[in-house]
C-alpha cells in the first residue's frame, strides 16, 4: 500500500513520496556512513550548498522544500534514523507557522522529533536553527519569536539538544531583515546568509 492510498497518513505528509525515494536512490547508489552530520527540514536545508559551507565536514543533506516540522518526524525512520548520524541539524518551522501552526503546535512536534531521534540514537547531537526572520514573512515575527523561544527552552534542558539562535545577525540596524541576505523571493536566502548560518553553526558542529 501506497503512502497516498494509507488513510493514516495524512495527505500532506504522504505527498513527500518521491523526494523520500529520490533520497533512497541516492542512498543506494552512495551510501551513508555512520557517524556523520545530517541536515533535515525544509527548503533553506534544501537549498543549502553544504560542500561550500563546510568544505570538511561529512554532511548529508536531505531537506526537502515546502517541509513542515511535522514531516521531519515521520520520516526519520528514512531519511536520519538509518544513517546513525553523530549530529542532526534541522530547520523546520518556518512553513508552520506560515500554515497557521501555533508556536504551541510547533514545540509539539520538535519534542516529537527529539523523542524519536534520541530513542534510538541518545548520543546524537539535535541541533535546532532557529526559524528565520525573513522579508516576506515578517508580518509573522511574532509567532517566529514565539516558537523559537518555546524550542530554545526545551533545548536547554534537553540533554545532546542545541538551539541556534540566527534572529539577531540577520536583522539590520533598523531591526528589520537584512535585504542582501535574501533572494527577491524574501524568504529564500541568498550566499551572505548561508555564510551567516555556517558561522552560527560551526562552534556547534565540533564534536
Amino acid at each position: 500500500m501506497s503512502l497516498a492510498e494509507d488513510a493514516k497518513v495524512p495527505e500532506s505528509i504522504a505527498r513527500w513520496k518521491k523526494e523520500m525515494d529520490k533520497f533512497a536512490a541516492a542512498d543506494q547508489k552512495h551510501p551513508v556512513q555512520p557517524g556523520g552530520v545530517v541536515f533535515v527540514g525544509s527548503s533553506s536545508i534544501r537549498m543549502w550548498d553544504l560542500k561550500k559551507s563546510f568544505p570538511e565536514l561529512d554532511a548529508v543533506n536531505r531537506g526537502f522544500g515546502g517541509s513542515r516540522l511535522e514531516d521531519s518526524v515521520y520520516y526519520a525512520d528514512q531519511i536520519v534514523l538509518p544513517y546513525q548520524p553523530r549530529t542532526v541539524v534541522v530547520y523546520a518551522g518556518d512553513n508552520d507557522i506560515a500554515a497557521k501552526y501555533t508556536p504551541e503546535q510547533i514545540l509539539e512536534d520538535f519534542q516529537e522529533f527529539e523523542t524519536k531521534i534520541h530513542q534510538q540514537l541518545p548520543e546524537t547531537k539535535i541541533l535546532y536553527i532557529a526559524v528565520k526572520p525573513s522579508i516576506a514573512r515578517w508580518k509573522m515575527i511574532d509567532q517566529v519569536r514565539g516558537t523559537n523561544k518555546l524550542i530554545a527552552e526545551e533545548c536547554a534542558k534537553t540533554e545532546n539538544c542545541e538551539f541556534i539562535d540566527i534572529d539577531a545577525p540577520m536583522l539590520g540596524e533598523d531591526g528589520k531583515p537584512r535585504k542582501e541576505l535574501f533572494k527577491k523571493d524574501g524568504l529564500h536566502m541568498t550566499d551572505a546568509g548561508y555564510v551567516i548560518w555556517a558561522k552560527a553553526l560551526e562552534p556547534h558542529l565540533a564534536n
